[in-house]
C-alpha cells in the first residue's frame, strides 16, 4: 500500500551535494517504510506453514523452498524486474498503473467505468482490507512472544495489543515527522538481528540450505498431490507487503529499493526462515513458535519481543499512512467522496491524516484482535486481500503492456502467464480460508468497492444532468447577460464540473439576483492522469468577452488543490487585477432525491446521497476562505 509516511523520511532525490550520501539516505528511508510489512512476516509465516505439526525433513525443506522461491519470483522478478518499470512520472501504486493506460481504455464510449478501471477499484478496495488486518496480526504476533517467557502472560496479550493499537491510531493526528527518522535505523537493527539469529541456527542443521534448490518444492507437491496447494495459503504470508515496493517507488526510487532488497532484506529473510527451519529439524517441539525460540527464554526473549513490537508498529504505521495516501488518490481521481485531509507536518508534503479513515481502520483492527484473539487464527483472515490484489495488478499490468507499450500479444501474454502461475495458486489457496476468517477482508473490500463505484457513477450522472439542463457557454452566456440588470464591483468565481457548459450556480444566481460582478470567472478544476502537474502548466485561461473569463486548473492525483493560488496565476495570465476583498466564490451544493425509478436504483442513490451529505464542503477541499464562499443548492433526481 502506498505510504505517505515515507515523505517524512526520504530526502529529496536531487539537489544533494553527495550522490552517495543521498542514495544511502534514500535506502535507509526505504528500509523504514517499504519493507516493514514483508520484514515482519518471519514472526508467523513458518509457524503457520507447519501448523499441522508435521516437522519431518521433507516437509520442512519443501516449505522453505516454497518460501524462498516465492520471494524470488514474486518480489524480485515480478515487482522489482517488471511491475516497477510501469511508473507514472516516477510514481507507483495501483492508481498510477491505471493512469498510464490510455483514457479510451479507462472509460467506455458512454463515459462509464471500463473493465480495467473496475479491476483497479477492486484492487484498491482490497488494500483497505489488508490495511486493517496487517496492524492487528503484526502487533498481536509480536506481543505473543511474552508467552514464551511466561505462559501465564497469555491473558494479557490481547489487552496489551489493543492498548498499543489504540495509542498508534490516536497518535496519527500528530504525524510521524518527529519519529520518522528513527524508522530506518530500527529496521536496520531488525533485519540485522533476524539475519544473525537465523545464521547462528543454520548451524543446528546445515543441510537445511539444500532447500535453496527448487526441487524440494516440486517434491513437496509430488508427495501431497493437489492438496499441497493449500499450504500456499500460509506460504503467501512471506510475500505480503511486496506490493509496497511498487507503491512507494515515487518516494525512494527503484534503485535504492532494489539495492536494499538484494543486499539486506532478502538475505536477512532467507537466513531467518532457514535458521528457524534448521532449529525445527533439530528440535521438532519448537514448531509451535519457532521465531521466538531463536533466542533462549528469558531476558533475550523480552528484548526480541521489544524489537519485534517496534518493527511491527513501524510496519503498521506504513500501512495506515498508505491508506491515507490511497484515499487521497481515489478522491482526486473521482472514486471517493471528499474527506477531511489534515497536514501533520507543514514542512513535509505528503504527511497527511484523514480522521474518517483512521477511525474506520482503528475500529476494524481492534475488533479483529478482540474477535480472533490469536495471531494464528487471524492468519486465516490474512492473505486473500493481498493475493486478490496481486492477481488484479498482474492483469492491469498486462493491459499496460498491450495498450500503453504496444507489446506483441504473445510476449505480453507470456509475462502474464508467468505472473499468474504464482498469483492464481496463491489466491486459490487463500479462498479455502474464506469461511475461516477470510470473509473479513473480502467484506471490507466489497464495502469500499460499492462506495467507490456508487460515488463514481453518481458524480458521472450529476455531470450528465448538468449538461442536459444547460447549454454551452456560447448559447447561455448571451441569455445570462439579458437577465442581468446591473453589474456590481468585484469578482465572482463560479465553480463548474464542466469546461464547456455554464455552471448551474451561475444561472441560479442571476435568475434570483439579476446582477453580475464586473469580473466573472468560470472555474473548472480537472484532475489529470499524472501524479503532479508543474505550476507552469497548472492554469489555462481565456477571455470570453463582456467581463467573462474561463479558467481551467489542472492538478495531479497526489496534488493538493488550492483554488486561490491558482486564481492568482490566472490573473497574471489574463492581465487582470483580482482584489481579494471584493471576491466571492459561488459553489453548488447538490442534493439527490432517491427514487426507485432512478438510474442507479433507490438503494444506491440513497447511499450516494448519504456520501454526498457527509463529504467535505467544497470550500474546505479547495482551500477557499469560508467568509468568501456562497453555496447555492441544486437538487437532482437521478
Amino acid at each position: 500500500m502506498q505510504s505517505a509516511v515515507s515523505t517524512a523520511i526520504a530526502p529529496p532525490a536531487t539537489g544533494d551535494s553527495s550522490h552517495h550520501a543521498s542514495f544511502a539516505a534514500l535506502s535507509l528511508g526505504a528500509l523504514g517504510v517499504v519493507f516493514g510489512d514483508i520484514g515482519t512476516s518471519p514472526l508467523y509465516t513458518l509457524r503457520e506453514c507447519l501448523r499441522d505439526g508435521d516437522a519431518s525433513r521433507p516437509e520442512v525443506l519443501g516449505i522453505l523452498s516454497l518460501i524462498v522461491w516465492s520471494l524470488m519470483m514474486v518480489v524480485t522478478v515480478k515487482y522489482l524486474t517488471f511491475i516497477m518499470r510501469a511508473d507514472n512520472r516516477g510514481e507507483g501504486g495501483i492508481f498510477a498503473l491505471l493512469a498510464i493506460i490510455p483514457e479510451r481504455y479507462r472509460v467506455t464510449s458512454k463515459k462509464r467505468i471500463s473493465g480495467v478501471s473496475l479491476l483497479v477499484v477492486a484492487g484498491a478496495a482490497l488494500l483497505y482490507g489488508d490495511g486493517a488486518i496487517t496492524p492487528a496480526i503484526s502487533v498481536l504476533s509480536a506481543i505473543e512472544g511474552l508467552t514464551v517467557v511466561e505462559p501465564s502472560l497469555a491473558r494479557f496479550v490481547v489487552p496489551i495489543t489493543c492498548v498499543i493499537l489504540t495509542v498508534l491510531f490516536l497518535a496519527q493526528r500528530f504525524g510521524t515527522a518527529a519519529v520518522g527518522k528513527l524508522f530506518g535505523p530500527v529496521m536496520v537493527a531488525w533485519f540485522a538481528t533476524i539475519g544473525f539469529l537465523g545464521a547462528v541456527h543454520i548451524a543446528d542443521d546445515p543441510s537445511v540450505l539444500g532447500a535453496l534448490s527448487p526441487h524440494h518444492a516440486i517434491l513437496y507437491f509430488a508427495h501431497h498431490g493437489w492438496q499441497g496447494i493449500f499450504v500456499l495459503g500460509a506460504v503467501v504470508l512471506a510475500v505480503t507487503g511486496g506490493e509496497a515496493l511498487y507503491a512507494d517507488m515515487g518516494h525512494f526510487g527503484i534503485k535504492p529499493i532494489r539495492a536494499v532488497w538484494l543486499v539486506l532484506v532478502m538475505p536477512a529473510l532467507v537466513l531467518c526462515y532457514f535458521g528457524q527451519g534448521a532449529m525445527i529439524l533439530a528440535n521438532p517441539a519448537l514448531v509451535t513458535n519457532p521465531f521466538f525460540a531463536l533466542v533462549p527464554a528469558g531476558p533475550l526473549t523480552l528484548g526480541l519481543v521489544g524489537l519485534s513490537s517496534l518493527a511491527t508498529i513501524i510496519a503498521s504505521q506504513a500501512l495506515i499512512s498508505g491508506a491515507f495516501s490511497l484515499t487521497r488518490q481515489a478522491m482526486q481521481l473521482g472514486f471517493f467522496p471528499r474527506v477531511t485531509i489534515k497536514h501533520t507536518a507543514s514542512s513535509v508534503e505528503g504527511q497527511i491524516y484523514i480522521p474518517q479513515i483512521n477511525a474506520l481502520l482503528a475500529i476494524a483492527c481492534i475488533l479483529l484482535v478482540l474477535g480472533f484473539e490469536h495471531s494464528e487464527r487471524l492468519a486465516s483472515a490474512y492473505g486473500i486481500a493481498v493475493t486478490g490484489t496481486m492477481v488484479l495488478t498482474s492483469i492491469v499490468y498486462f493491459v499496460v503492456l498491450r495498450r500503453t507499450w504496444n507489446w506483441p500479444t504473445w510476449l505480453a501474454t507470456s509475462v502474464l502467464a508467468l505472473f499468474l502461475a504464482f498469483d492464481v495458486p496463491f489466491f486459490v489457496a487463500n479462498t479455502a480460508k474464506l469461511f475461516d476468517g477470510g470473509w473479513v477482508p473480502v467484506l471490507i473490500g466489497c464495502g469500499f468497492v460499492a462506495a467507490m463505484l456508487i460515488w463514481s457513477k453518481g458524480r458521472a450522472l450529476i455531470s450528465q444532468r448538468y449538461a442536459e439542463r444547460l447549454g454551452s457557454l456560447a448559447e447561455v452566456l448571451p441569455q445570462i447577460e439579458k437577465l442581468c440588470v446591473a453589474r456590481v464591483p468585484g469578482t465572482g468565481v463560479f465553480m463548474s464540473s464542466s469546461a464547456t457548459h455554464v455552471p448551474p450556480v451561475l444561472v441560479h444566481f442571476v435568475e434570483r439576483s439579476r446582477t453580475l460582478q464586473e469580473q466573472m470567472i468560470l472555474l473548472n478544476v480537472v484532475t489529470d492522469s499524472v501524479p503532479t502537474v508543474p505550476v507552469s502548466q497548472r492554469v489555462e485561461s481565456s477571455s470570453l468577452g463582456h467581463g467573462f473569463y474561463r479558467v481551467m486548473v489542472h492538478y495531479g492525483f497526489i496534488d493538493e488543490p488550492d483554488v486561490p493560488a491558482a486564481l492568482a496565476l490566472a490573473a497574471e495570465q489574463l492581465g487582470i487585477v483580482i482584489e481579494e476583498a471584493t471576491m466571492t466564490y459561488f459553489l453548488g451544493r447538490e442534493s439527490v432525491l432517491a427514487t426507485r425509478a432512478g438510474a442507479m436504483g433507490a438503494v444506491a442513490e440513497g447511499i450516494f446521497s448519504l456520501l454526498s451529505r457527509n463529504s467535505v464542503a467544497a470550500d474546505r477541499h479547495f482551500k477557499i476562505p469560508p467568509d468568501k464562499a456562497v453555496e447555492i443548492g441544486v437538487q437532482f433526481d437521478l
